[in-house]
C-alpha cells in the first residue's frame, strides 16, 4: 500500500511517502507557518524522488489536530481534494497519537501539546506489543489538571511523556511524578504519522475516513471577540 502522509499541524511542514511501514522519502522542514507556500511543492517533490504519482496513492493520511488552526485546515483541505480527485481513501489522525508513535518502549504515554497559559493538549496511551491503544482521549486542560487526572489513577506508574509540553512543564512534572521519563524525539513528524495511518485504517477496515478538523480549543480570535462581546452585555446591564 502506497501511503501519502500530510502533517501541517505544528511549525513542521511534513510529507511522506510510504509503502507499507516502509519510508520511501520524507520531507519534514521548520519553515514556520507559512504551509500554504510549501506544502504542495513538498509534495510535489516527494512524488519526483520517488517516482509515483497522486494516481499510485492508496491512502492519505492528514494530521487532524489538535494544533495550528490554519495548519490544520491547510493539510485537511489539501487531502480531501486529493480524495475528491481520485477518491483515494483518507484518515485522519490526532496529533496526540502521531507523537505517541515517537515512543517505542511498552508502557504509558502521556502525550503533551503546549497551548500557552500553563494549558496543555494531552492523552494517554498504552503500548503494549506493539499495539497503541487509546487510555484518555485528547482534550484540553491545565498541567495542575493534567497531572490531577494521571495521578488519580497512574501515580506510581512509570509515563513516558513526549512532544513540546513535557519540554516546557518538565519540572512540574518530574515533581508530581517520581518515574517521570522524557525523550529526547518531541516533535511531530509525517512518518509516524503514516504508520499510526495504516494501523487505524487496517483496524477500522474503511474504505474512506471523513476528515474533520480536531478543534479542542476554540480559535483566539473567537475567544476574544466572545469576551468582548460578554463584556458588553454585562456593561449594557450595568
Amino acid at each position: 500500500m502506497n501511503i501519502l502522509s500530510i502533517d501541517t499541524a505544528s511549525d513542521i511542514c511534513g510529507v511522506s511517502i510510504l509503502k507499507d511501514k516502509l519510508l520511501l522519502c520524507n520531507l519534514d522542514s521548520n519553515t514556520g507557518r507559512t504551509h500554504s507556500e510549501n506544502l504542495m511543492p513538498f509534495i510535489q517533490t516527494a512524488f519526483e524522488k520517488t517516482g509515483l504519482h497522486l494516481k499510485d496513492i492508496d491512502l492519505i493520511v492528514c494530521d487532524e489536530g489538535p494544533g495550528s488552526f490554519t495548519g490544520i485546515r491547510i493539510g485537511i483541505a489539501t487531502a480531501k481534494a486529493f480524495h475528491d480527485s481520485l477518491d483515494i481513501p483518507c484518515i485522519g489522525i490526532s496529533s496526540l497519537e502521531s507523537l505517541s508513535y515517537n515512543i517505542k518502549n511498552d508502557g504509558l504515554i502521556c502525550s503533551l501539546i503546549d497551548c500557552k497559559h500553563s494549558n496543555c493538549y494531552f492523552a494517554l496511551y498504552q503500548l503494549e506489543n506493539s499495539i497503541y491503544k487509546e487510555i484518555i482521549y485528547p482534550s484540553a486542560d491545565s498541567i495542575e489538571n493534567i497531572c490531577n487526572t494521571l495521578n488519580n489513577s497512574y501515580a506510581n506508574k512509570k509515563i513516558t511523556f513526549v512532544g513540546d509540553g513535557s519540554l516546557v512543564y518538565k519540572d512540574i512534572l518530574n515533581k508530581n511524578f517520581s518515574n517521570a521519563i522524557f525523550t529526547v524525539d518531541n516533535n511531530l513528524n509525517s512518518y509516524n504519522l503514516g504508520i499510526a495511518g495504516l494501523y487505524k485504517f487496517i483496524k477500522s477496515n474503511k474504505a474512506s475516513y471523513e476528515l474533520l478538523p480536531l478543534y479542542l480549543k476554540k480559535p483566539q480570535a473567537q475567544r476574544l471577540l466572545e469576551e468582548k462581546n460578554n463584556l458588553e452585555r454585562c456593561d449594557g446591564h450595568v
